[in-house]
């Protein structure tokens, strides 16, 4: 068994460090303030799961993750992923060709036309006819509560949590590394596992990785984005369905707000955003936290149109951080005992448990990860999503 350091405690960091302890292998968790930390990109309560991509490889992916995320819940005697079904409408989501893609590997949906679709959830209006696509297995994930259920099962097979401890670099020091603080303190192992989200293009170059290796890697992009709760008309009595409604070039997507943004009467209300509608940043170091006001403009002038099951008027709003590559693709990859890894894009949540199983197994030489997750894969299909 080996000797593991990785560096942050997100959803991606936390199921890692599970993978490995549960390995039996000797795993520290360095996290730069604390696990799910609302600076990052796993804090919360809402983060949808779905099954509906364009690609059949992620949509397959979700499939397996999703026996992972019943293991997790298993191991954790804890719901962390509450089933609600999601909705795909608008001509730029063609909601046929996903439908095609369901079938493909095996996932329940149907395709209804917009005016069946509006008489079975008229909290919605589903403009400009066309199909919608309903697969009842969606739902949202308890990112928070995932976080800290994967940390208790590491320590609880001997795996070291660090809080308060950002890394500076990572230093070669004969066969082991050296995992080097901002304030000086290190910690040493075998190999290392760089799970920092938002803020790796910060750390990226201090890993002590060969020039070849950062050379093709990919370009990360860090948006702020903005998302925003919306307070149902009625009592919804039943949970509403995730969406994710694309007409043109922009995607707008939904989801049940969960802890996020509860209201006086403990009930919460609906959160909307839009895919990549905030502004880009150089890390999550650069963010600020302000709300865009156009941004906000759109997403009201939106839910005023789309979303008569809610009163258009935000109860709440918040930024938080997608760290994109150009393809929509993760990475899983490394060189030297060191293994950078970035499921992003905004939809590297659902996958959390499966990822980890990915990057220990990668990380640990026992399988490596799959090779679209290759730094210089050249990868040129249209994005993930």
């Amino acid at each position: 068994m080996g000797t593991y350091v990785v560096v942050g405690a997100g959803l991606v960091g936390a199921a890692t460090a599970w993978q490995l302890a549960r390995r039996g292998h000797e795993v520290t968790v360095l996290e730069g303030r604390t696990p799910a930390n609302a600076e990052g990109s796993s804090h919360g309560s809402a983060r949808i799961l779905r099954y509906g991509y364009a690609d059949p490889f992620y949509a397959q992916m979700v499939v397996d993750a999703r026996r992972e995320w019943r293991e997790l819940e298993r191991s954790s005697g804890e719901r962390l992923v509450t089933r609600t079904g999601s909705l795909d409408a608008g001509a730029g989501r063609d909601p046929a060709a996903l439908a095609a893609v369901l079938a493909r590997v095996g996932v329940e949906h149907e395709l209804l036309t917009a005016a069946e679709a509006a008489a079975r959830w008229p909290q919605f209006r589903f403009g400009g006819g066309g199909q919608v696509l309903w697969h009842p297995g969606a739902g949202v994930v308890d990112a928070e509560a995932a976080v800290a259920a994967m940390l208790r099962l590491a320590e609880a097979e001997g795996a070291r949590v660090e809080t308060g401890r950002p890394v500076a670099a990572v230093e070669r020091v004969g066969t082991r590394h050296r995992v080097v603080g901002v304030d000086g303190r290190a910690e040493e192992a075998e190999k290392v596992v760089v799970a920092a989200g938002g803020w790796l293009p910060d750390l990226l170059g201090g890993l002590g990785l060969p020039d070849s290796f950062l050379a093709a890697f990919p370009p990360l992009q860090v948006m702020q984005e903005n998302a925003y709760h919306f307070p149902y008309r009625d009592d919804p009595g039943e949970t509403w369905p995730t969406f994710i409604h694309k007409e043109s070039d922009a995607l707008v997507y939904g989801l049940p707000g969960g802890r996020d943004a509860a209201l006086p009467d403990g009930r919460s209300g609906q959160k909307v955003a839009e895919f990549n509608g905030g502004r880009p940043i150089r890390s999550a170091a650069a963010q600020t936290g302000a709300i865009d006001p156009a941004n906000r403009e759109r997403i009201v002038a939106y839910v005023r149109q789309a979303l008569p099951g809610v009163v258009p008027e935000p109860y709440a709003e918040t930024t938080c951080l997608f760290t994109n590559t150009p393809t929509e693709d993760f990475v899983v990859d490394g060189a030297g005992g060191i293994t950078v890894a970035s499921p992003c894009s905004g939809h590297g949540a659902k996958f959390a448990p499966l990822l980890g199983r990915i990057i220990a197994e990668a990380a640990s030489d026992e399988r490596p990860a799959p090779e679209r997750f290759r730094v210089g894969a050249g990868r040129a299909a249209p994005p993930a999503r």
